[in-house]
């Protein structure tokens, strides 16, 4: 089985992401920049949604978008490696970038709009500036780690289960009250266990 085939077969997530092709510097900017917040991971250009490798009609087009994209619309740049692969017939494109030790980075949307975006599972959402806060002063895998109790342990253990939590549905896991609930989820925020989002009418927490 090819390198390609391989990551095919595991599927879209936190780390990787499958791409027919690059359309726009914007659309492709929150990706990348969320994959620079996270822990990094590939792209692959030339792979639909599901899977089905279609190739990319010119390498050097789409690398100039994504050039574009990391260097002028997203805040501070990032570095990709490029490696082109031939498959079935087709051109696919594998765009690596790596956990950022310059967080956040920051990508445009529209004119004069920055925002920031982490990987939660297989998407790239929209960061709270609590946790682009905690980025600024954290280096990769720098967090400091804390002992925890149960009801910490217990919004870890929800969250490897579930994409989020909420604050209401913390208190109602932990029987907890509403200050005791909010001061925890905010601990294990500034500390890095979890990220806060805060964009949507009700902010929530992920892994």
């Amino acid at each position: 089985m090819s390198e390609l085939q391989e990551l095919i077969r595991h599927g879209e997530g936190e780390r990787l992401e499958f791409k027919k092709k690059t359309t726009h510097p914007t659309r492709i900017a929150r990706t990348l920049a969320s994959l620079a917040n996270t822990h990094g991971g590939r792209v692959l250009v030339g792979v639909d949604d599901d899977g089905r490798i279609v190739g990319v009609r010119d390498a050097e087009e789409e690398m100039y978008v994504l050039r574009l994209a990391a260097e002028q619309y997203i805040d501070p740049p990032i570095p990709l490696n490029f490696k082109e692969v031939e498959e079935e017939g087709r051109t696919v494109l594998i765009v690596t970038v790596r956990e950022s030790t310059h967080k956040p980075h920051r990508a445009q949307v529209a004119e004069g709009d920055w925002r920031g975006y982490v990987r939660v599972r297989d998407e790239s959402v929209q960061t709270s500036g609590l946790t682009e806060k905690v980025m600024e002063r954290q280096q990769p895998q720098q967090f400091e780690k804390l002992p925890l109790n149960r009801h910490e342990l217990a919004v870890l253990d929800y969250l490897r289960k579930h994409p989020r939590i909420t604050l209401a549905q913390y208190m109602r896991l932990g029987n907890l009250g509403k200050r005791r609930a909010y001061q925890t989820l905010i601990k294990l925020t500034l500390h890095g266990y979890i990220r806060h989002h805060d964009k949507e009418k009700e902010p929530y927490y992920t892994l």
